[in-house]
């Protein structure tokens, strides 16, 4: 059947609309008006999450987790995210009940993607890796994404920890997104992605079994127009759906679906359905993967595809199955799905939540919670050569007094929440030309840091617009600096020299949206005239309020 596009300037009402909602298999419990009805303006909650009671509140990743991926082996279910220049890249998460996460690990060393994601060019903001599909098969994990200047890459490992293989290379060459997989019941391995610099036209490919190879003289056109991309190949009784998400003018992004019983005869417009709604104000919840939860009840983990200065946040949408199609979130009259703020939680074992972490660099490695911007130089930065402190060695940026374009800044996801982040630096080894601090950056950026001139350190403020602004000559061997942000993002810098009072300094700077991302918040240190200098870090704190 083809089903007519439904928005909110084109509403057409199904006759079949109310058997549909009396079959509804999952959602929410029968009665449960307070679930049901629950509203919420976007970006004014005050809680999110688990709320201890049986329910939970949307968003449940209030932070930057795009283009979400989720699968379940066993009782685990494990997600990855895109993240663009940020290293090491494609952030996997896991949980057991699906509305707690904890961060496992970043898997991909930049450097096999292109020499323009590393530390001496610079030179992918708002690319870089973008969205994918994380697989389970015989005993293996899979990631496959692509990167819109690079083409299509796979990796994979025998455990979701790695150790992960060095990426193969799919398909090269510029203009692709949005790759999925899976193997179909044959045994048949299949590929599809979008080739968004020709009108968004989507095709599908065998793949080897070994996931790592395409017949790319094999490939079957699905679909074209409407910016369509996001896509998600899943199994769901007799039918293989291709989930994906389009964009009309006027409406926004939302989500779509087709499918078929047999993957060789790919994917037709005669079986095709709109699951959700664009809900324009609300973010557009569009691209994630549809999961089963308990026996019989699914959810579609999802980002909010427009994105704020938290980025684009993680929810957790119920899935009714009318019809044997999938619809997201609160259904209509319609048999369509709007954004649900409030959902009974999965009854499922509890998982933890450390998706958020402070870090006081004490192990071998730094958490997978902070990811480099960009590749970073190896050399230059140490976890061993001061125990319990992350030393960062100066050099001159691709662009002198361009933090955007200076290596080794380690960054952290801000969370759409009052907040705020503290860094405590050791600066006696210093050189002339070098700055060290915390910053600020998505589109825009900011910092408050400490910059040594002709011997002497000075406060230094600046951000992209403006001139810096310096303040006090600081002559102790340590300082501490810090950002708070209320729940509007609007955030101020001070600076310490106990560690105790706080002294402001700077303009207000509201984080913002940018480059596919939402606001980072790291530390730095560079130098603008030599390859010298350093300082030491003897922690990163961030603290939710």
């Amino acid at each position: 059947m083809t089903n007519t596009i439904i928005s909110r300037k084109n509403i057409v009402k199904t006759a079949l609309c109310s058997l549909f909602l009396a079959m509804s298999p999952v959602g929410v419990a029968a009665g449960s008006d307070d679930v049901a009805n629950f509203n919420q303006e976007w970006g004014k909650w005050t809680t999110w999450g688990d709320q201890k009671d049986g329910t939970y509140l949307n968003p449940i990743l209030p932070t930057d987790y795009s283009d979400i991926d989720c699968i379940k082996v066993g009782d685990t279910y494990y997600a990855m995210t895109s993240t663009f220049q940020l290293s090491p890249g494609v952030t996997l998460i896991r949980s057991t009940d699906l509305v707690n996460w904890e961060i496992i690990t970043n898997i991909v060393d930049l450097t096999q993607i292109g020499p323009a994601l590393n530390w001496d060019v610079m030179d992918r903001y708002a690319r870089g890796v973008w969205a994918g599909s994380l697989r389970y098969h015989n005993g293996r994990f899979y990631v496959f994404f692509g990167t819109p200047d690079e083409g299509f890459f796979t990796t994979s490992a025998p455990s979701i920890e790695g150790p992960w293989e060095p990426l193969t290379c799919l398909l090269e060459g510029p203009g692709w997104d949005d790759c999925s997989a899976i193997w179909d019941d044959e045994g048949r391995a299949w590929f599809v992605g979008t080739r968004f610099a020709d009108n968004y036209k989507t095709y599908l490919w065998p793949m080897a079994t070994d996931g790592k190879s395409i017949e790319k003289d094999k490939a079957m056109l699905v679909n074209e127009g409407d910016w369509r991309e996001a896509n998600k190949l899943i199994k769901v009784g007799d039918w293989y759906y291709l989930v994906f998400s389009q964009h009309i003018d006027g409406e926004g992004r939302y989500v779509m679906a087709r499918r078929t019983r047999d993957m060789s005869e790919g994917f037709s417009a005669a079986q095709e359905r709109q699951l959700n709604y664009a809900d324009y104000d609300l973010h557009e919840p569009n691209q994630g993967g549809i999961i089963e939860g308990e026996p019989g009840k699914w959810y579609f983990f999802t980002h909010h595809g427009r994105g704020d200065w938290g980025g684009r946040l993680g929810t957790l949408l119920p899935v009714t199955w009318i019809d044997e199609w999938p619809v997201i979130g609160n259904v209509d009259e319609n048999g369509i799905g709007h954004m649900q703020w409030k959902v009974e939680k999965p009854n499922l074992p509890k998982s933890k939540s450390d998706f958020t972490a402070s870090e006081q660099f004490k192990g071998k490695k730094i958490k997978p919670h902070f990811q480099w911007n960009y590749q970073p130089r190896e050399d230059f930065y140490s976890l061993t050569e001061r125990k319990g402190w992350l030393r960062l060695k100066a050099f001159r940026p691709v662009e002198t007094g361009n933090i955007m374009k200076a290596g080794n800044t380690l960054a952290y996801r801000v969370i759409q929440f009052a907040g705020s982040a503290e860094i405590k630096l050791d600066i006696s080894a210093m050189t002339n030309g070098q700055i060290a601090g915390i910053c600020h950056f998505s589109q825009d950026n900011s910092y408050l840091g400490v910059r040594m001139i002709d011997g002497k350190k000075y406060i230094e403020f600046k951000t992209a617009d403006t001139k810096p602004i310096y303040g006090m000559e600081i002559t102790k061997k340590q300082i501490w600096f810090k950002s708070e942000w209320d729940s509007n993002g609007v955030s101020r810098y001070s600076y310490s020299l106990d560690g105790k009072k706080y002294i402001l300094f700077g303009a207000d700077y509201q984080l913002k949206w940018g480059a596919y991302r939402g606001d980072r918040v790291g530390v730095f240190s560079f130098n603008d005239i030599s390859d010298s200098g350093y300082v030491d870090i003897d922690f990163f704190k961030n603290t939710e309020y």
